[in-house]
């Protein structure tokens, strides 16, 4: 791998520069910073490409629906992606549209192309037959979910129920600092000021993957692990030691 190009999440909170420059140090391949993926690379077909990738039930493996009234909401939010929210998209099907919107000079995989996702995305569970939300899919390009971070990781039972009763009794989801003060144990919650620290090891798990074929690391306390839990995502990500003896040898700065 020669060159790897991240793009721009404008309506997160991700610092796109700051990965970059962290990646730069650990990497020996050539690290820039593009401006939004589907900015750059959008076109009339989009819209309906995410309409046709749009999860209808955690249990349902078919996606899609393309009546006229989502394709308008997928458009709008193509324009205007601070509208968007809500919905789950099937992330292989949105990594193959990604694909063939990268200019064919730049497809090679001496060029990996990282896109932080302003959406969520999922993959299907053949062994549970359930969608399951994702931090990144990994390929090329290489997805990396913002809304992901903090929603694919599961939190504890106890944010649940805080979340589930301040709703019934204001209507709305509860601030953070809130379920902070009421909830023990470590999570990430939107906004959260340690998403672009967070996103560094999922960004360099894609540059991993691609280099060696590995997909992840099985030491809780790597950078390269993928944690199925919040607490998991925040001693891998967010504490020291960065990597595992092995991996630390290969990515030390």
């Amino acid at each position: 791998m020669e060159s790897v190009t991240l793009y721009r999440a404008p309506t997160t909170v991700t610092d796109a520069d700051a990965i970059a420059d962290w990646l730069d140090a650990r990497i020996e391949a050539t690290v820039s910073v593009r401006d939004r993926f589907l900015s750059l690379h959008g076109d009339p077909a989009l819209a309906e490409t995410f309409a046709k990738a749009r999860v209808l039930s955690p249990y349902d493996r078919e996606t899609g629906n393309t009546m006229l009234g989502i394709v308008r909401y997928e458009e709008r939010a193509l324009e205007s992606p601070e509208r968007a929210g809500g919905v789950i998209y099937d992330g292989l099907a949105i990594q193959r549209a990604l694909h063939e919107r990268i200019p064919e000079s730049e497809r090679s995989l001496d060029h990996l192309h990282v896109p932080l996702l302003d959406r969520v995305v999922g993959t299907w569970g053949d062994h549970d037959g359930r969608w399951h939300k994702r931090v990144n899919v990994l390929g090329q390009p290489a997805i990396v979910s913002v809304p992901g971070l903090y929603e694919a990781p599961a939190k504890p039972e106890q944010y649940y129920k805080e979340q589930q009763k301040h709703a019934l009794l204001s209507g709305g989801a509860p601030p953070r600092e809130v379920l902070e003060n009421e909830v023990e144990g470590e999570f990430l919650v939107e906004d959260d000021p340690r998403t672009t620290d967070a996103l560094k090891g999922y960004v360099l798990q894609a540059c991993h993957y691609l280099d060696t074929g590995e997909p992840f690391c099985d030491e809780e306390t790597c950078r390269l692990h993928n944690p199925h839990r919040q607490p998991g995502v925040v001693a891998a990500q967010l504490r020291e030691p960065e990597f595992c003896p092995k991996h630390a040898e290969r990515y030390r700065p």
